[in-house]
């Protein structure tokens, strides 16, 4: 008898539910789509969040290459089939609409490949649609339902956008209309800022190996790149580099390896670079492996289950790069934001991970001497709060702990004095309401730089 077959397809609105769950969380899925971009051979990448509680959106646009309606079709099915290059930073084919549907439930792509002619096209996938047909169908968008904030960007030029409407899972809030849901969005661009610094530094300094150079702008604001590895500062000390040979299926690739040791806290340039260099999560946890593939950062710190991150290591930081033959060794992941070190490599580093910690620990006791303490790199990797003159403290008790309400120096009732992290909520809430974000973060920045002690203590 015969042997027959049966096509058995997947339930539409019960696996694209699923698949709303790959791993992505919100700085994670922007910058997969960015890599679509920077994989276009985009020039510029401007991101744009605007406010309107239920109607929210966020908008990627690129001046890339841009697709036709056929391409931007087959872009939009899960698993997609395309060619991808040696240094390519896509792999999975999923990016795009896993990436996007983790935080949104309508995504609509429109794309203009044609410098002379001004044809747009536009596809979208909308989870409503899904969930009412339980069909594997994206819609044609036809130009009287476009909004003009979709295909603006692609008036003047080539490239491609992507926008991000009925964001469910980046708001979340059961008042979407509400400061706490304004204050949100405002802290998740400035995340996103700090995010997309380091996950292409090298992209936005020019030191990619692609030819073509990046900017980045969030509302306007440019995106400046963040250096892990303090190569400014004089005091950084870069050890040599050296490349392991790895083992995989199709034959023995190449892994580079660069350890930096940062400077002592005294040893940097200024305070505000100590700061800096701190990284988003703070010296303690900003440790460890920093591993690129392609030029783009996929892990920022830790150790990999090497060793323990501790406060007297916390100056030692490596760069580990790969190129995407070795993703299989690597166990890259869809959302690429988590790698594992090959067991290979793990024996080949571990003893100049060893070492390193070993100069790192040096570098760190070499401190100023302050009588009956120990020197150290700095209480909990954080600067000493900074005093005026004759003052005292500019601002807080420098631990990041505020007063406490109801508590005066008089011995008298006082009025409760108001927190300042309380102050810093209610810059972000007034911006968000004046439509002047982009203006706000340019102050926090320079806040951070010149007075890094008042940004923190008011929550930024």
């Amino acid at each position: 008898m015969a042997r027959t077959t049966v096509e058995v397809i997947p339930s539409a609105k019960r696996l694209i539910r699923s698949l709303r769950d790959v791993g992505y969380d919100f700085v994670h899925a922007v910058a997969d789509i960015v890599d679509n971009s920077i994989a276009a051979k985009a020039g510029e990448v401007a991101i744009d969040m605007r406010f309107n509680g239920e109607d929210s959106w966020l908008r990627i646009a690129d001046n890339g290459c841009g697709m036709s309606g056929t391409i931007i079709t087959e872009a939009m099915r899960f698993g997609s089939e395309r060619d991808y290059e040696t240094d390519d930073l896509g792999k999975f084919g999923l990016g795009l609409k896993t990436a996007s549907l983790s935080q949104c439930s309508k995504l609509t792509v429109a794309s203009r490949y044609d410098r002379d002619a001004r044809r747009i096209e536009v596809r979208q996938w909308d989870l409503a649609h899904v969930e009412s047909t339980n069909k594997w169908e994206i819609i044609n968008l036809p130009a009287d339902e476009r909004p003009e904030h979709l295909t603006a960007p692609l008036q003047e030029h080539a490239g491609t956008v992507v926008l991000w409407e009925k964001l469910d899972r980046v708001l979340g809030y059961k008042i979407p209309w509400g400061d706490k849901a304004r204050s949100g969005f405002l802290r998740m661009a400035e995340q996103l800022d700090e995010h997309l610094a380091m996950v292409f530094h090298r992209f936005l300094s020019g030191e990619a190996r692609r030819k073509k150079g990046l900017k980045i702008t969030i509302n306007g604001t440019v995106v400046e790149p963040w250096d892990p590895f303090a190569r400014e500062e004089k005091a950084t000390i870069r050890l040599t580099r050296k490349q392991f040979e790895v083992q995989t299926d199709n034959g023995l690739g190449l892994v580079g390896y660069t350890a930096f040791i940062l400077p002592h806290q005294h040893a940097f340039s200024s305070p505000k670079a100590f700061e800096r260099h701190s990284g988003p999560s703070k010296w303690n946890y900003q440790q460890g492996f920093y591993i690129y593939r392609s030029d783009r950062m996929i892990q920022s710190g830790g150790w990999s289950h090497m060793r323990t991150s501790d406060e007297h290591t916390k100056l030692a930081r490596v760069a580990l790069e790969f190129l995407p033959d070795l993703d299989s060794a690597f166990e890259l992941n869809v959302s690429k934001a988590r790698v594992n070190l090959p067991s290979g490599l793990r024996s080949q580093v571990k003893p100049l991970v060893e070492e390193l910690a070993k100069q790192a620990r040096k570098v760190y006791g070499s401190g100023p001497k302050v009588p009956g303490k120990p020197a150290s790199g700095g209480a909990g990797g954080q600067p000493p709060a900074q005093t005026g003159a004759g003052t005292g403290p500019v601002s807080g008790s420098g631990n990041g702990q505020q007063p406490s309400a109801g508590t005066g120096t008089s011995g008298g009732n006082v009025a409760a004095p108001v927190l300042p992290v309380a102050i810093g909520r209610a810059l972000d809430s007034a911006a968000v309401q004046a439509g002047e974000t982009a203006a706000l973060t340019k102050i926090k920045r320079v806040l951070k730089q010149s007075h890094p002690e008042i940004a923190h203590d008011i929550g930024w």
